[in-house]
């Protein structure tokens, strides 16, 4: 489950595109951060993606991937030239395959090999045609589906939907969110040549003048319980409202909002209808990771969590840099996972009741984002160098890791009060104990911190 969104330049505050995305995963999944350089290969070279091998390209462009980490792809992303593609979950009643392409594989493939929003909807249609989608894409559970994408560039953007082989898709004007249903309709710029005709065969409409993509081939229940329609009107009718004065923080707003009645209390209870997604019921998933993305053809910036959680997490400023020192290389994938680690700590901790001091936090998080999007957007209208721009964003990243150690140190002694039913109690207690069991720590090799932490959760909770 996720919910992705973008405002074009003529809708924003400063001329800029935004695009944005939370990740839904499984609560325990790391959502890691990696870059890859520029590489070339020789003819004949295989690249093997999360299921299947295809043929490689002679050159593959530089990267940054935010991605499950045992998937090859990503959910989010984008490349040395500003393209920006994030992909979401959608339901169809066409078969799902059990191997091909999934659409993580899709989007890095399309950031690895094209420069703009069309090359990349051109190559995903003519992958889907030459390999197919399918396979698992969940972590602890199996979890199949259909992809729909949102590409962007720094002049334009498109919506691709599919279900199985046949897709259709629709270019940008202004403000678009999508999430975890099939929403064209019959207004639509491009389409699969035997889209209507399918339909037709399968009796899904009576005739091509009543043919509507989602309605006759999305799968009503599936999608119905995404709760995908709730979390979509919510993300358009706020950058509705915001019409010219959307901005990253509008980005950010919208991506740690919460459904009517829940603020205050998301710590105690799941929210399937929120953006920012919170487990803890039996349907739906966690915000695993958040990204926002600020697009100009003269220099892009962009924010990202490292982070579960974005109403908790903060949103730290990334320019694109080559060999970026804050990200992480795909040989680097257990540092990677334990990045995300760390901060997961402290969300749990928050969701033990051990944080007594969580509003405190929240003001110095606030406080940080105004000063570095401040300091950002000053940077940027001077023109400031790769080094000045790198010393910034890493004493950003290291304020954040400083003010989560403080408040983890401040309250590691607190005993566990979790909230909310006896469901939503159980189901974190169990998620912390397999997420310590995953990580294969070993009592003489933990800090002090990481034993405070998951012991406090497993010892001394009452159920």
């Amino acid at each position: 489950m996720c919910d992705t969104m973008v405002a074009m330049s003529d809708v924003s505050r400063d001329g800029r595109i935004y695009f944005a995305k939370n990740s839904d995963r499984q609560p325990n999944e790391p959502h890691i951060m990696i870059q890859v350089p520029r590489r070339k290969y020789p003819a004949g070279t295989k690249v093997r993606c999360t299921y299947i091998e295809i043929e490689q390209v002679e050159e593959t462009y530089a990267v940054m991937l935010l991605k499950p980490s045992w998937i090859w792809g990503c959910e989010m992303g984008c490349n040395e030239f500003g393209l920006n593609i994030g992909n979401e979950a959608v339901f169809t009643r066409e078969k799902y395959e059990p191997t091909g392409l999934i659409g993580m594989d899709l989007i890095r493939l399309a950031l690895e090999r094209c420069r703009s929003s069309q090359e990349a909807l051109e190559l995903i249609i003519e992958l889907l045609d030459r390999y197919g989608q399918g396979g698992n894409c969940g972590y602890e559970k199996p979890f199949t589906y259909h992809n729909s994408f949102l590409i962007t560039d720094p002049k334009e953007a498109w919506v691709l939907e599919t279900a199985g082989k046949y897709w259709v898709a629709q270019k940008v004007n202004d403000i678009r969110a999508i999430s975890n249903g099939l929403t064209i309709g019959s207004d639509y710029d491009l389409s699969h040549p035997d889209l209507i005709k399918h339909a037709l065969e399968k009796r899904w409409c009576k005739s091509a003048a009543d043919f509507d993509f989602a309605g006759c081939y999305k799968d009503k229940l599936f999608t119905y319980f995404s709760r995908s329609r709730e979390r979509c009107n919510c993300s358009q009718l706020e950058l509705e409202a915001k019409r010219g004065e959307i901005d990253e923080s509008v980005m950010m707003d919208i991506l740690r909002s919460h459904q009517p009645g829940i603020e205050g209390s998301q710590f105690q209870r799941a929210s399937l209808h929120s953006v920012c997604m919170h487990g803890g019921g039996p349907i739906g998933d966690h915000t695993t990771g958040s990204y926002v993305a600020c697009l100009s053809e003269k220099s892009s910036l962009y924010w990202v969590t490292g982070a579960s959680t974005p109403c908790l997490a903060m949103f730290k400023p990334l320019w694109w840099v080559e060999n970026n020192p804050l990200l992480f290389r795909e040989d680097q994938q257990e540092e990677a996972v334990d990045y995300w680690r760390q901060r997961e700590r402290f969300h749990r901790m928050v969701i033990n009741g051990q944080i007594i001091d969580l509003d405190d936090y929240l003001a110095q998080r606030n406080q940080l984002e105004g000063f570095w999007r401040e300091t950002a957007h000053r940077l940027d209208a001077q023109g400031a160098g790769d080094d000045e721009k790198i010393k910034f964003m890493s004493e950003a990243w290291q304020q954040e890791a400083q003010v989560i150690q403080e408040f983890i140190d401040k309250n590691k002694d607190q005993p566990a009060r979790p909230r909310g039913n006896l469901y939503y109690r159980r189901y974190w207690r169990r998620q912390t104990e397999r997420l310590y069991q995953s990580s294969g720590w070993k009592p003489e090799d933990e800090t002090e911190e990481m034993v405070d932490i998951f012991k406090l959760t497993r010892g001394r909770c009452r159920y």
